[in-house]
């Protein structure tokens, strides 16, 4: 028997979350049987665990879009038992039963093996949101970074806060998108350089073309702050568009890429090739530095997880949120 967090819904539409013991006989069918060692809390999350469910589809369930632990079983040859792995990403914690249990059972082809430099505990400090950030600055990286501040918007929240750590540790002059003037030290703790209001972005566009401000940006909400921004890359710049906390819509012209060249590129963490998973880990390991990542956890158990799931749909957390499933 085990621990897991288990949502269930009753007849009336009502969801509810506890931390249960159930036995392996319950976990969905797999690959590779996992010991969790930790979670993570992020967005999808807190909507899986909120009033009606969300995005989950199919009741009991296990939540936790990610996890790390240590492979207990496996029917598959490249993975053996006492091999650390991360898993982010294939609609686990929303089709699949997720991280917040114990235990795990996935599909071999969801799995990473942990690269050399980080343990399980600091593979979840990173997480699904940290893993996006990355995949978000090799995408910039791709098509070359221009001179001058690179944006972040959402910069105290998961993926902002590591995509500003990891661009500052690159040598990036990073500016740091908030709302909230009391996440400013912390943004400038990562390495942001510079600090900009929400509201100076969240205006509604003018004008298609403003000065040429950002040699880049990685843009965490959407919406109309993405909309204003645009017309601000500089000429060949790109933007990695990773959330849509600010809405799906996209209020702009076409101006920007047509007379800039301004490059707006989709970045989508749930069904990464592996090669591309793998350098993602790998370039982490390397260009993340362990102190500065540290200084973004936030300590969490399975109790913890129904509260802290409302308080990051409000946007109450900053940094990221690692779960003890074992504590």
């Amino acid at each position: 028997m085990f621990n897991a967090l288990i949502v269930e819904k009753d007849d009336e539409g009502k969801t509810s979350a506890s931390v249960r013991q159930i036995g392996e006989d319950r976990l969905p069918e797999g690959d590779v049987t996992v010991a969790v060692e930790y979670s993570t809390v992020n967005y999808k999350d807190g909507l899986c665990v909120g009033p009606g469910g969300g995005l989950v589809r199919n009741y009991p369930h296990v939540p936790g879009i990610d996890f790390a632990g240590t492979v207990e079983a496996s029917s598959d040859d490249r993975y053996k038992a006492g091999d650390k792995v991360v898993l982010t990403g294939w609609r686990v914690g929303e089709a699949h039963w997720g991280g917040y249990s114990q235990k795990a059972r996935v599909k071999a082809d969801w799995l990473v093996p942990l690269p050399d430099g980080l343990d399980t505990r600091q593979a979840m400090a990173v997480g699904t949101a940290g893993f996006t950030a990355m995949l978000a600055v090799m995408a910039l990286e791709d098509h070359g970074i221009k001179d001058g501040p690179v944006l972040v918007t959402g910069a105290a929240g998961g993926v902002g806060s590591v995509a500003t750590a990891i661009l500052a540790n690159l040598g990036h002059e990073v500016a740091g998108v908030t709302g909230r003037p009391e996440t400013a030290d912390y943004l400038k703790s990562l390495g942001a350089t510079q600090i900009v209001a929400r509201e100076e972005l969240n205006e509604t566009v003018k004008r298609p073309l403003e000065a040429e401000t950002w040699g880049g940006c990685v843009d965490a909400v959407g919406g109309e702050m993405l909309a204003r921004l645009l017309g601000q890359i500089k000429y060949g710049g790109s933007v990695a568009a990773v959330g849509l906390a600010g809405g799906a819509g996209l209020p702009a012209t076409v101006i920007p890429f047509l007379l800039r060249g301004v490059n707006l590129l989709g970045i989508d963490s749930v069904m990464q090739p592996y090669d591309n998973r793998v350098r993602a880990w790998a370039r982490i390991a390397k260009d993340l530095p362990m102190d500065t990542l540290e200084a973004m956890v936030q300590p969490a158990v399975l109790s913890d997880l129904p509260a802290l799931g409302r308080d990051i749909l409000k946007g109450q957390i900053k940094g990221r949120v690692v779960v003890d499933v074992n504590a």
